[in-house]
């Protein structure tokens, strides 16, 4: 293991392990059924909750879960991995953002960001003949029937074009947005996915279960993911590191999206090979100018920043897939953030202050916790010089947020909601990843660049 961190065997095995099963598992439709996928995701969400929050996980004499509680996650997972949607989605995120859970849980939840049980490929071809035409055929006469990832909204599958040209083929699970709007309609569902992407989220249920469900359905349109994949295209066109595959449009329809097929390695696998600090810092820097970067030059960002969606290159480039969960903010709204970065950095209370009433927000008399969350959401940048981002700062901000009220009361927007998201997964994955930067330097050279109207 690196001094700049790792994963431990162990729980790789674990990992392996479940991958290999779920893999030689029989293929399946995702449940769509309204009072049947309601009650198997109520039930979802509580073993989920209830292994998050709960201290009572026994324990063997190394260190290590007691048998019968990692059967437990594995049920878990598996069972989240069945329904997809908003309760797969759920359990990717618990795997890399809560660092207080067990090691072990973590490793089997973070199998959620690249496999699941998969639909059958009858349901898979029948999908691409219906969205490609004619072309169709072409297509599917050199597409592994072997799924390479099974995620929340649809699974990839190799191919190449007649061309000899390899490529990604992205086809959305059949019946997807009935279950996510199934899963939007249960009681209590909305309320812990909004617990999940924003502090006090729960409390502002209306406007923000609306938020995360229009999100959710957008990741639905492939046509809508293919234009923006596009245009991340162009913005990174040219650029030394990041590297956005190419789409083939011809190829593509509103549930099938093809791709360049990129090749690289998931962060665990590229951890794994103990790479170099000079090659960890550079990726690290690229991540987040994937992230934040676009967000403060052009008012655009990449709201799902889990490990599924990128891969590492051994010669220094990162491959960002996955562009169907995107944000747009409008000019104003970017330049309050900038003033907002600029007042936490100085600790200046009326600047803070003036920035979240930019932001749409009523920040209340006392500020309290509000100041304390706000310098977890840009700890990073608080230190200037190069370091390294402390895993524990999701930690640290549970606490923060365990005290809703002052955050209600200052009513964010709920386009805020995915920013929580985007921050604190980032933070998660740069901690895991070992990267030293500047990140100070780096989000306000972002924010000098400003191009928004």
């Amino acid at each position: 293991m690196s001094a700049r961190g790792g994963d431990d065997d162990g729980d790789d095995d674990l990992a392996a392990a479940l991958v290999d099963r779920l893999r030689a598992a029989p293929a399946r439709a995702v449940p769509t059924s309204g009072l049947g996928r309601i009650a198997r995701t109520a039930s979802a969400a509580a073993r989920t909750a209830g292994a998050a929050l709960s201290g009572r996980l026994r324990r063997r004499g190394d260190g290590g879960l007691a048998g019968a509680d990692l059967a437990a996650i594995e049920k878990l997972v598996t069972s989240l991995g069945e329904l997809k949607g908003v309760a797969m989605k759920a359990g990717q995120m618990l795997g890399y953002l809560d660092e207080s859970l067990p090691a072990e849980m973590r490793s089997l939840l973070s199998v959620l960001q690249t496999q699941s049980q998969p639909a059958p490929f009858e349901a898979v071809a029948a999908t691409v003949r219906e969205d490609v035409g004619a072309a169709a055929d072409e297509l599917l006469a050199r597409l592994d029937p072997a799924p390479v990832s099974v995620a929340s909204i649809g699974q990839v599958h190799r191919g190449r074009l007649p061309d000899g040209t390899d490529v990604a083929v992205k086809v959305r699970h059949p019946g997807i947005d009935v279950a996510i709007r199934s899963d939007f309609r249960a009681a209590g569902v909305g309320k812990v996915m909004a617990r999940l992407l924003a502090p006090g989220g729960a409390a502002a249920v209306r406007d923000n279960i609306a938020e995360a469900e229009a999100r959710f359905l957008e990741e639905c349109d492939y046509r809508l993911e293919a234009e923006r994949q596009e245009r991340f295209g162009r913005l990174f066109a040219g650029h030394p590191v990041v590297v956005v595959p190419a789409v083939h449009r011809r190829w593509s329809g509103p549930r099938v999206l093809t791709t360049t097929w990129e090749p690289g390695l998931g962060l665990d696998a590229f951890l794994a090979g103990d790479p170099a600090p000079a090659l960890r810092d550079r990726l690290g820097a690229a991540l987040f100018e994937v992230y934040l970067g676009t967000l403060y030059r052009h008012g655009i960002f990449h709201a799902d920043p889990h490990p599924g969606n990128y891969a590492f290159r051994g010669d220094g480039r990162l491959v960002v897939f996955d562009y169907g969960c995107v944000r747009e903010f409008e000019p104003e709204l970017v330049r309050a953030l900038v003033a907002l970065g600029a007042a936490v950095r100085a600790d200046d209370e009326p600047a803070i202050r003036a920035a979240l009433v930019g932001l749409g927000a009523q920040p209340p008399d006392d500020l309290g916790h509000v100041r304390g969350l706000l310098r977890g959401f840009f700890a990073p940048m608080l230190t200037p010089g190069r370091h390294p981002i402390d895993a524990a700062i999701s930690v640290e901000m549970r606490q923060v947020v365990k005290d809703k009220r002052a955050i209600v009361r200052m009513q964010l927007p709920a386009s805020m909601l995915f920013l929580f998201r985007i921050r604190f997964g980032l933070y998660a994955v740069l901690a895991r990843l070992g990267a030293v930067c500047d990140w100070s330097a780096l989000e306000t050279s972002f924010a000098a660049q400003l191009k928004v109207p």
